[in-house]
């Protein structure tokens, strides 16, 4: 019995530090899984977060090198300004020139702060459960619900989204959208959410798993 509850707890605990879910994805109706030969992963953040799109870029090039395929970030193999100034035939000429045949893309959608009052104290009895104690007693607990002051927590959300282009046909086959909610860090999401995308890619049947094993 003892070690059934620490598994218990173990399992409460693993799905407590997982702060990233698939919220909505979408596929190519009758998609097999493609061998690429070479993957860019190219992620769309503002400019003031270059620390955190090289933490998303990395994480997932690492997830797909994990799952066997030759994959490369956009921000080492080209720079952070390389495709600024280019229109679409010269930019795709450029990736395909580079052997890259498939792109995932990586989008911060949008980034919500929401402001929580925790109340100083929290009682769950009804207000009527003290008019039989003495008065002193009503009076505290009473004075302590209206007059202790709580404070407020800021608890961020990340919306993001992913998207897995062909380069032979420019199409899209594969679309997800997630939410991180309050992360301990950037690497720490972008681990999540690299190890997320990749497992569910090869839960649709969007990529090939080619004998590698996922990270759970």
């Amino acid at each position: 019995m003892k070690k059934i509850i620490n598994l218990g707890i173990g399992l409460l605990m693993m799905v407590g530090c997982t702060s990233s879910r698939i919220t909505t994805s979408w596929k190519v109706p009758g998609i097999v899984p493609q061998q690429y030969h070479k993957i860019m992963v190219l992620g769309l953040v503002h400019d003031k977060n270059r620390a955190l799109q090289e933490d998303m870029e990395n994480h997932m090039v690492g997830d797909l090198r994990d799952l066997g395929y030759q994959a490369v970030s956009s921000l080492q193999e080209y720079g952070p300004k390389a495709f600024d100034k280019l229109d679409e035939a010269t930019a795709i000429a450029q990736l395909k020139t580079s052997g890259v045949d498939a792109v995932v893309t990586i989008v911060l959608l949008d980034k919500q702060r929401e402001h929580d009052y925790v109340p100083g104290q929290i009682f769950y009895s009804p207000y009527g459960g003290y008019y039989h104690d003495a008065f002193w007693g009503y009076r505290t607990v009473l004075y302590s619900r209206i007059y202790e002051p709580g404070y407020y927590v800021v608890n961020t959300r990340f919306f993001w989204e992913s998207n897995l282009y062909d380069m032979s046909t420019q199409k899209l086959i594969y679309s997800v959208q997630t939410e991180s909610f309050d992360p301990a860090n950037s690497e720490t999401m972008a681990h999540e959410y690299g190890k997320m995308i990749i497992k569910n890619m090869v839960q649709q049947s969007v990529l090939k798993d080619n004998g590698a094993v996922l990270v759970k």
